[in-house]
């Protein structure tokens, strides 16, 4: 089994190019070899032409030729050449230029600022079509855009939770919706619900994890549903399972809830206290039972495991009660839970009818010390991203996420990693913060004043961060 570690690219639509092509501006990514070889040829050529126009200059004297003849065949094979080499800009006035490399898009920056004078419309040029093997939709930059709108609010969208809803719950800035995620040397596609819409056509999308999985189903489906009439579309919630329905498409977008994946005594009712909760790290029957006949399954769990250094693992039944239980290193529980989704997957999914993907861990940013921001607050106050590259915290495993790449790499069924986790480290000012609720209520203005112990540093407010996973997710599909 071959792991698809698919880093997004597309073939940019007319309307992303109506967008873009006033903010983007090109850079050359070539080799110093490519460059290198591009200058020889040209200069090459230009200087056997030179010599060509040289020593026929000479012979014309030689031949005492009229000096307007002499000037009108240097004019002409000057104006031969500007034909023949259409590598010439006339426009710019640019003697030298290269051979087409790969090129990528950087977004201007804030403030109007740029980083490249030449602006290329994607459109025409097919070197901006994705390529796997050449494009990581990891590496990058977030860049500011005062024009971009997104598609929705959380006062337009009647699905979003008051968890996620930051404006409504009093947040002031709205910097951090106007972001755009742009890969190094590659372009990711805009949300298009149309476009969205018609791949579900008479399939199941399904949300499956805990609510970081949900917050991605809820920028799903505020994204797609803002061009559906309200006649068109339904919803219907559960505690565990709820269903979005597309009714002209004969589409839904779903959501299960499953904190680890497999069953535990946590997952409904939800047990606060780590210490009391049990997994059942050899079953995903019960839950399991809810993913078959699903056209596209999208997975995550990572952040209830962090719960705790130790979890409580059972083997058999709950019946068995604390007799039938014993602790294990959170990462050899998650490490056994995972293997047993895998089997499950391995036995059961069909690849040719059922397309799997697996959401790398969404980052906490509980620690303001991660980001040098010594007197902060974890992320309460944050209303710019991290800008150093490669930026890495503390509430992002990576040991797990080897654990979770090492499993699918065995795996039978095709998985799609959907590899969020570098990118949304950057992004400390997008969290609910003090803007979301704790035990369904809103923080009081006692609550509010003490970000220390409440402000939600792992949640993620919409729109924001999710409808960039689902950007990534649609480019997949």
């Amino acid at each position: 089994m071959t792991l698809q570690l698919h880093n997004l690219g597309f073939t940019p639509t007319q309307e992303d190019n109506q967008i873009r092509i006033t903010q983007n501006v090109s850079s050359f990514s070539c080799s110093r070899e490519e460059l290198a070889l591009s200058l020889v040829e040209q200069f090459s050529f230009f200087l056997n032409i030179i010599i060509f126009l040289y020593m026929g200059t000479i012979k014309a004297l030689q031949w005492r030729l009229p000096l307007p003849v002499v000037v009108l065949l240097i004019c002409t094979f000057a104006v031969m050449v500007l034909l023949y080499n259409e590598r010439i800009s006339l426009a710019s006035g640019a003697i030298f230029t290269f051979k087409s490399c790969s090129k990528r898009i950087t977004a201007a920056v804030r403030d109007g600022e740029t980083t490249e004078d030449d602006i290329v419309n994607p459109e025409i040029d097919d070197r901006f079509e994705f390529d796997p093997n050449e494009c990581s939709i990891a590496h990058g930059k977030w860049v500011f855009n005062s024009t971009f709108k997104p598609l929705y609010s959380d006062t337009t969208c009647p699905y979003i939770d008051r968890q996620f809803s930051c404006v409504i719950n009093g947040r002031p800035d709205s910097d951090y919706r106007h972001w755009e995620w742009q890969p190094d040397d590659c372009i990711l596609p805009r949300f298009s619900p149309k476009h969205a819409l018609e791949k579900l056509r008479g399939k199941r999308l399904m949300f499956v994890g805990d609510s970081l999985q949900r917050n991605q189903w809820e920028s799903f489906v505020c994204l797609v549903q803002s061009i559906i009439p309200d006649d068109l579309k339904s919803m219907k919630r559960g505690r565990t399972h709820s269903v979005f329905t597309a009714k002209e498409y004969n589409a839904t977008v779903e959501f299960y809830w499953a904190p680890f994946l497999i069953v535990s005594n946590s997952d409904n009712p939800i047990i606060v206290d780590p210490k009391k909760r049990i997994l059942k790290v050899d079953s995903v029957e019960k839950h399991a039972k809810y993913w078959v006949g699903v056209d596209i399954l999208a997975f995550n769990t990572y952040v209830w495991w962090m719960s705790s250094l130790r979890v409580r693992a059972l083997w058999g039944s709950f019946a068995n009660g604390d007799d039938g239980t014993e602790e294990l290193d959170t990462m050899v529980g998650y490490k056994i839970g995972l293997k047993t989704w895998a089997n499950w997957v391995d036995s059961n999914i069909n690849p040719n009818k059922t397309r799997v993907f697996f959401t790398t861990m969404s980052p906490t940013h509980t620690r303001s010390e991660d980001w040098n921001r010594k007197n902060g607050t974890k992320c309460f106050n944050e209303t710019r991203p991290i800008t150093k590259k490669g930026h890495w915290g503390t509430g992002s495993n990576k040991d797990m996420m080897s654990v979770v790449t090492g499993i699918v790499e065995k795996m039978k069924v095709p998985i799609t990693m959907i590899n969020i986790t570098q990118l949304s480290e950057y992004r400390i000012d997008a969290h609910s913060s003090l803007y979301g609720e704790l035990g369904g209520k809103l923080l009081t203005e006692e609550q509010k004043a003490d970000p220390l112990h409440y402000a939600d540093c792992i949640h993620w407010c919409l729109p924001g961060v999710p409808d960039t996973w689902n950007q990534i997710l649609l480019a997949h599909l």
